[in-house]
């Protein structure tokens, strides 16, 4: 295999740091109402990453063509999908809501199976490592989270979708190639805060709140190590793992939901839950195998 294990280090990273992202908002949603904590999230995070430019020399870029790419981006990578799945989760259920949340690498797939075929090529291996991830979430989150599809379905629909932009952003995320992975970060996350801030603003008067200790806290993990740094690792990966290499770490997060559970709430593990993460990451592998996303044994589409 080539050399790849600081990347494969770093997309475990990236799972553990999204995936402990919900525990974290579960915290701040006690004090701090939805689109304050996801302005809070992107304001923080795009000052640190400001920051860390300024402190390396690097700049941002100021033509407009860069400034549209990187508000597109920040529309398919954050606010669009954050917003649908704060809204859909509420009336969806959390644990249904997971399995379709983790639907992004089979998303990445069919776009680049049936829209990017020459310029994504996918393989037969990736398929299989698609479809065992998504069953290993399924085991993890619990075979009876689907009794609940169709019911509540526009909300259903909402979270869906959010798993369809992540895909679509994967995919897209690589038009920054040949720049450092900072400055789509940084870009991306600035637009998020001019769409967010006046969003919390309108809506939830974030100047009358009285977060706790615990509150912030849990907003400064969220911008500091979840966004920041998270984003930083998301658009290296892009380079060096591709876009569904990438996206593969959605099926890594439900795992990591539970193994905190297990060692900060003592709570269970289970066979099947076992399972599950087993096949989880099993899916993950086949996913990043070298030479599962080359062109030498790729799918025929059919008609």
């Amino acid at each position: 295999m080539p050399n790849r294990s600081f990347d494969y280090a770093l997309l475990g990273l990236l799972a553990l740091l999204w995936g402990s992202s919900y525990m974290w908002i579960g915290l701040a949603l006690d004090t701090i109402p939805p689109a304050t904590l996801m302005a809070l999230r992107v304001t923080l995070a795009s000052a640190i990453l400001l920051l860390v430019m300024a402190l390396r020399g690097i700049r941002l870029p100021l033509d407009g063509k860069s400034w549209r790419l990187f508000f597109v981006q920040s529309l398919l990578n954050g606010t669009g999908p954050w917003l649908l799945l704060a809204w859909g989760q509420q009336y969806a259920g959390t644990a249904v809501s997971s399995v379709l949340n983790s639907t992004s690498p089979l998303w990445v797939f069919a776009i680049s199976f049936f829209l990017l075929k020459r310029s994504q090529p996918v393989g037969g291996r990736q398929l299989a490592g698609a479809l065992l991830g998504f069953c290993g979430v399924v085991l993890i989150i619990g075979v009876g989270a689907l009794r609940d599809l169709g019911q509540n379905l526009i909300p259903q629909l909402a979270v869906f979708l959010s798993a369809a932009l992540y895909g679509v952003a994967a995919l897209r995320g690589q038009l920054f190639k040949g720049v450092p992975p900072i400055v789509p970060a940084t870009g991306m996350l600035i637009c998020s805060s001019i769409v967010l801030v006046p969003l919390s603003l309108v809506t939830e008067a974030p100047w009358m709140l009285q977060p706790g200790v615990t509150g912030w806290a849990s907003a400064i993990i969220l911008g500091t190590v979840c966004t920041a740094l998270a984003f930083l690792i998301y658009f290296r990966l892009l380079v060096t793992l591709g876009a569904m290499g990438t996206a593969s770490q959605a099926y890594l997060r439900a795992g990591v939901g539970v193994l905190l559970g297990v060692v900060f709430l003592s709570e269970r593990l289970d066979a099947e839950t076992l399972a599950g993460i087993c096949l989880a990451i099993s899916g993950v592998v086949l996913i990043n195998w070298p030479g599962s996303g080359r062109a030498s044994k790729p799918l025929k589409k059919t008609t």
